[in-house]
């Protein structure tokens, strides 16, 4: 029987086989196996791999290998001591924050310095720590681009170079940020390409900046190339809208169900389904893009930190989200097209694991979903038409007998929203005020990278377009008029 590599196999370095270790992770999966004889070698890589797989160590551990940190013989002797000598661009927020987190902990016993740069942040703190020198920057392209424009982040001495989900890079409208970019870089640079699929941009890209690039594709065991995670357990039902928010309050008392997301196409329907569960027992919170960027990461950790488990959120703003054991996916709302709904059920069955993705499907929504079914071959032209109290949604989900739509109190186990701390992140929005919609859709933007997320946002809807600008215009309360008689006052309008 064949031998299962391990990461010392690969012949790292021993403190990032330690710091991953540290960490519970012995064994590559597929696609870092792959990668690692390549990309350790330091030629170019494409590489294309269905989501939750694992890429981020695939391209990390070679970028943290080839670094020279702190401590090193020969770090005195670099051109720019504390000079970024690696940089990984990401397309959002989230995913800048969780491929950070991911290099830091392998990178911990080298003593590799790893900053995350992002909009919606203070400048201040980015610009301190990137004087008093990184190793490695990892970012989004419009935060990136103010800081190398403004002669704080030097580019010159990057030698390694990762574009992370480029197809998500490419929907953004952030191509021309990633190639102003890649000019701040040598030119003979080491440069890695991971994503999910290959438009015809992202293959030019690749041909005008990378040099003789090996393409490494993973597959599955079974040799089936749909981009469908196999782990993931898939439901369709034809729901009424009035019923919605009932049907999803007993599937999250199915047994066995754990962290779990819900997914909307608006941001004023992520809003509401929040409230509403909230109201109804459940630990659940908004992630949306009114939501300033304090807000956002509030509620990211407390679902992190397990002390929410529901996160409603719409399609932008849960980009790269990568949290461990998400058990199930609901789509509350119908995908727009194929690419998002893989991208939605993608969230669970993630790094070996199984999960279930259920989608609801309106009347109005059927000729979408048709296209959705036949384009991924999923087996499900005709929604089975379905209600919150039909069996077959009991017994297909394993929801207990006589669940109702009410968290019993005895189950409200988690400490909700409330107990992971606002942080105040010094940007922008904090500067605008703090009171209710504080750092909404324009707060903590900043050049590019504000109007590259702000077009994009545009896509989670008309309904959640015409909710911010309604509630803008709301008309003011009028005053009370009184008159005062014999020492009391009484309404005259």
């Amino acid at each position: 029987m064949e031998q299962t590599p391990t990461f010392a196999d690969f012949g790292l370095h021993p403190d990032l086989v330690r710091g991953l270790a540290d960490n519970g992770i012995t064994a590559p999966f597929p696609i870092q196996a792959m990668t690692l004889p390549v990309a350790l070698s330091r030629h170019d890589i494409i590489g294309q791999a269905k989501t939750g797989t694992g890429k981020t160590l695939g391209f990390g551990l070679p970028l943290l290998q080839h670094v020279v940190a702190p401590g090193d013989d020969g770090f005195a002797d670099l051109e720019a001591p504390g000079a970024p000598q690696a940089l990984v661009v990401a397309p959002t927020r989230e995913l800048a924050v969780q491929v950070s987190g991911d290099l830091a902990k392998a990178g911990t016993h080298r003593g590799i310095r790893v900053l995350t740069i992002y909009g919606g942040r203070a400048y201040e703190p980015q610009i301190e720590t990137l004087q008093q020198g990184v190793e490695v920057v990892v970012g989004t392209p419009g935060r990136l681009l103010d800081l190398a424009a403004k002669g704080h982040l030097n580019l010159a001495h990057a030698r390694t170079v990762v574009l992370d989900e480029a197809d998500e890079m490419l929907d953004l409208g952030f191509l021309p940020d990633v190639e102003k970019l890649l000019a701040l870089t040598p030119a003979g640079r080491h440069t890695m390409l991971f994503s999910a699929t290959m438009p015809g941009a992202v293959v030019s890209l690749a041909r005008q900046y990378m040099t003789q690039p090996t393409h490494i594709r993973a597959m599955s065991d079974d040799g089936d190339d749909r981009q469908t995670v196999a782990a993931v357990e898939q439901f369709v039902y034809r729901a009424h809208a009035m019923d919605k928010v009932e049907m999803v309050a007993r599937i999250l008392q199915a047994e066995g169900r754990g962290r779990s997301i819900i997914f909307t196409r608006t941001k004023r329907t992520a809003a509401k389904v929040a409230d509403e569960l909230v109201e109804r027992g459940f630990a659940a919170a908004p992630l949306h893009g009114d939501l300033g960027q304090g807000a956002r990461e509030q509620a990211l950790r407390a679902f992190r930190n397990d002390k929410v488990d529901v996160l409603v959120a719409t399609d932008v703003a849960a980009r790269g989200i990568d949290v461990e054991a998400v058990t199930h996916v609901i789509n509350f709302q119908c995908p727009e097209d194929e690419k998002t709904y893989l991208h939605r059920i993608g969230r669970t069955g993630r790094a070996g694991a199984t999960g279930v993705a259920i989608t609801f499907v309106d009347w109005d929504d059927l000729p979408r979903w048709g296209l959705i079914n036949k384009a991924l071959d999923l087996g499900y032209p005709e929604p089975e038409e379905t209600y919150s109290s039909s069996p077959h949604l009991y017994e297909q989900l394993d929801i207990p007998e006589g669940t109702r739509g009410t968290l019993p109190k005895s189950a409200r186990t988690h400490e909700g929203l409330s107990g992971e701390r606002l942080e105040d992140l010094g940007g922008p929005e904090q500067r605008g005020g703090k009171g209710r919609g504080a750092g909404r859709s324009r707060g903590g933007r900043t050049g590019s990278e504000g109007r590259r997320e702000g077009g994009s946002r545009r896509r989670e809807g008309a309904a959640g377009t015409a909710e911010q600008s309604g509630s803008a215009e709301r008309p003011r309360r009028r005053r009370r008029r009184t008159t005062k008689v014999t020492g009391t006052a009484t309404d005259a309008s």
